[in-house]
């Protein structure tokens, strides 16, 4: 089957987030099992920049209307990596600039057109170079590809039996424009109403996409369960739950060929299941990297690696700061984020300089010693679609302390001492109590060694690789290819 991925973001080209992950690790999954898959990008500046000087075209121009004006793209040919077609929508005075989506001062005033125009010339592009059975288009910067498909395009005799699959990777990220964009983007004035593209007066790309896909995903079990709530809907909830029944939540897969501490090249030493002795060399080399080598073997670690963000729970963090300071525990913190936050790192770790430290940044190389170093990894998320530092923290042996919410509560077992079963610790209801009460469970534990050993090695015996959730996607594309066949 050829599948056709649209997206904005994809490792190794432009990336803000786990969308890129997905989208640069599924595809090549899919080819292993036999299908043809091709990538749609934006030709970004940053973009640019990794392509040879002299680009190569597979369509030299496609004619995209407005509403009083046309633009004019290329279709970049990319070449192979993996087994997959890469694309690029070459349009410099749409993307050729400083960020994907904005600057530091905001979004991009024409983001809308931005996206439309990206999602008319991946269906026109297709048309030259390969219409799929699938498209398989994520979040809302490509959820204008079904809406498109199904309206302006309905009586394409090329396209009209192709199937769309949306995946959701984060629901609170929407593309909600004046109401004016229906006309600019040149829909009919009937798309907008409350059933399909309409969201308060606003026009929303990732209703419109909700609405007219085939089957929608989300990125684990349990998120797929929440956003069809008031709490984690967004204001899309009822949308959602009116399409239940064509929802599905497939886990995230993580690339273990750079997160494995059997072969990672950023660790002081090299460990596994079998030989777990570099792991305190790690922890060692972690302390020494932030200043914290007084810090007694005794002493539990505690790593964060995260945006600083009151989405990842660190107003819960801060209630319980000076609680935590008081007992026999070190915190190590890597991250950028919201101000307010960043402000609280820094006073905590300023007051409590024996035993807290923080960098204020993203250093990748860091981040793996954090994930190897640390003995337990705390992400207490208010909502957490997927997640993935909890996946790599169980393959390095670290145990997590999470709230029990979409991706955290799909990948960790609450630890069982006396069965010797489980990953990590969990709270359920958002509050610092509960927090408290995990890690409370995590430090009691950790006095019990052999009992941790335990706990560590049921981790890194996890297996969250990308050919299980490759799998379950090929299934969605048989099922969505027989709807439309």
């Amino acid at each position: 089957m050829h599948i056709v991925f649209a997206a904005s973001e994809c490792v190794p080209y432009a990336k803000t987030g786990g969308l890129a992950d997905v989208v640069g690790a599924l595809p090549p999954e899919l080819v292993k099992l036999g299908h043809e898959v091709t990538v749609y990008l934006p030709l970004y500046a940053g973009v640019r920049r990794q392509l040879p000087d002299e680009l190569t075209y597979a369509v030299r121009s496609i004619t995209i209307p407005f509403a009083s004006y046309n633009r004019f793209v290329g279709i970049v040919d990319g070449g192979r990596c993996g087994g997959v077609q890469y694309y690029f929508v070459d349009c410099p005075e749409m993307f050729d600039r400083p960020g994907l989506y904005g600057t530091a001062a905001g979004d991009y005033p024409d983001n809308a057109e931005r996206f439309a125009l990206f999602c008319r010339a991946v269906l026109e592009a297709t048309k030259q170079l390969g219409v799929p059975e699938v498209f398989h288009v994520h979040d809302w910067q490509a959820a204008l590809i079904p809406v498109y498909l199904r309206t302006v395009y309905a009586a394409d005799p090329v396209l009209g039996r192709a199937g769309v699959v949306l995946t959701l990777h984060n629901a609170a990220y929407q593309g909600v424009f004046p109401p004016a964009t229906t006309e600019r983007l040149l829909f009919p004035w009937e798309i907008f109403t409350l059933d399909k593209v309409e969201q308060f007066d606003n026009f929303n790309f990732l209703k419109g996409g909700l609405i007219y896909s085939d089957i929608l995903t989300t990125v684990s079990r349990k998120y797929a369960e929440e956003i069809q709530t008031p709490e984690f809907g967004e204001q899309l909830d009822s949308v959602l739950r009116g399409r239940a029944a064509d929802l599905r939540g497939i886990l995230n897969g993580v690339d273990y060929a750079k997160w494995d501490p059997a072969t990672d090249s950023n660790l002081a030493a090299r460990y596994t299941p079998e030989n777990l002795a570099g792991k305190e060399e790690c922890r060692a080399d972690l302390l020494h990297a932030f200043g914290l080598e007084q810090v007694e073997d005794s002493t539990p670690v505690i790593g964060i690696v995260s945006r600083f963000a009151l989405q990842k729970g660190f107003d819960l963090v801060e209630q319980i700061a000076g609680r935590l300071s008081d007992l026999d525990v070190a915190v190590v913190a890597l991250g950028t984020g919201e101000p307010v936050y960043e402000k609280f790192f820094r006073d905590w770790a300023f007051w409590n300089k024996a035993n807290v430290a923080v960098r204020i940044g993203y250093d990748d190389r860091l981040a793996h010693k954090i994930e190897a170093g640390a003995d337990i990894f705390l992400m207490p998320s208010r909502y957490e679609p997927c997640g993935l530092n909890q996946i790599y923290s169980l393959k390095y042996g670290t145990a997590p302390v999470v709230h029990a919410t979409g991706g955290l509560d799909d990948t960790i077992e609450e630890w069982n001492p006396a069965l010797g079963t489980g990953t990590g610790f969990k709270f359920k209801g958002y509050s610092p109590l509960g927090l408290l009460a995990a890690l409370d469970r995590a430090l009691m534990a950790f006095e019990d060694k052999e009992g941790w050993k335990k706990l560590m090695l049921n981790g890194m015996a996890q297996d969250y690789g990308w050919e299980k959730p490759a799998r379950e996607y090929a299934a969605v594309y048989d099922e969505v290819a027989r709807r439309v066949s």
